[in-house]
C-alpha cells in the first residue's frame, strides 16, 4: 500500500467522520451511518484485502468513538471490519457487474443493511438494545440504507471521474 492510497483513504475516513458525527441521533440514540458509504466508496477504488482492513477498524473506531447510541463503541469496531470484509467479498463475487453505478448503489445498500444487522445483534449481546430489534432496524438501517444507497449514487460518478483522470488507483474504474 502507498502513501497515494493512504492519503486517498484517510481523506474517505474523513469526510465520513464528519458525516457521522454531524448527523443527529432521532431514534433512541441511533442515527443513520454516514461513514459506511466513504467506507464502501474506499473498498471499491482500492478493492485489496490491506485497504480493507483498514478502512474496517478504523472506521469502526471513529464510528465509535462518534456515536450517540449508549454503549455503541464495541459493536461499532465489531460492524465496520465484519461489514468491510462482507462488502469486500460481495464486490469480488459481482467481478461483472462492479463497473457501474447501479451495481455500486446496491452493494450499498446490501452493505448497510449487513451493518445494521450486525451492529445490532453485537449491542444486543454486549450492551443490550434501547428497544426492539425490528423497530430499531425499520426505523434506523432501512432509512440509513436508502440514504447511503442515494449518498453512493452521487458519489460514485464523482470518484470514478476523478479517479479515472488523475490515475488514483492502480485499477482504473471504467464506465
Amino acid at each position: 500500500m502507498n502513501t497515494k492510497n493512504l492519503v486517498a483513504l484517510s481523506l474517505l475516513i474523513g469526510m465520513g467522520a464528519v458525516l457521522h458525527a454531524v448527523v443527529p441521533g432521532f431514534f433512541l440514540g441511533m442515527k443513520p451511518d454516514m461513514m459506511l458509504t466513504m467506507m464502501f466508496l474506499g473498498i471499491i477504488l482500492f478493492p485489496d484485502r490491506k485497504s480493507v482492513l483498514l478502512l474496517g477498524l478504523v472506521t469502526g473506531l471513529i464510528s465509535g468513538l462518534t456515536t450517540t447510541f449508549p454503549g455503541g463503541l464495541i459493536p461499532n469496531i465489531i460492524d465496520k471490519p465484519v461489514t468491510a470484509f462482507t462488502f469486500f467479498a460481495l464486490f469480488l463475487i459481482l467481478k461483472n457487474f462492479r463497473k457501474n453505478f447501479v451495481s455500486a448503489a446496491v452493494l450499498t445498500a446490501a452493505g448497510t443493511i449487513v451493518s445494521g444487522i450486525v451492529f445490532l445483534t453485537s449491542a444486543y449481546l454486549i450492551v443490550g438494545l434501547p428497544g426492539p430489534f425490528t423497530a430499531l432496524f425499520a426505523a434506523v438501517v432501512l432509512p440509513a440504507a436508502a440514504v447511503n444507497t442515494v449518498a453512493m449514487v452521487i458519489l460514485y460518478p464523482v470518484a470514478q471521474s476523478i479517479a479515472n483522470r488523475t490515475k488514483l488507483t492502480q485499477q482504473t474504474i471504467s464506465k
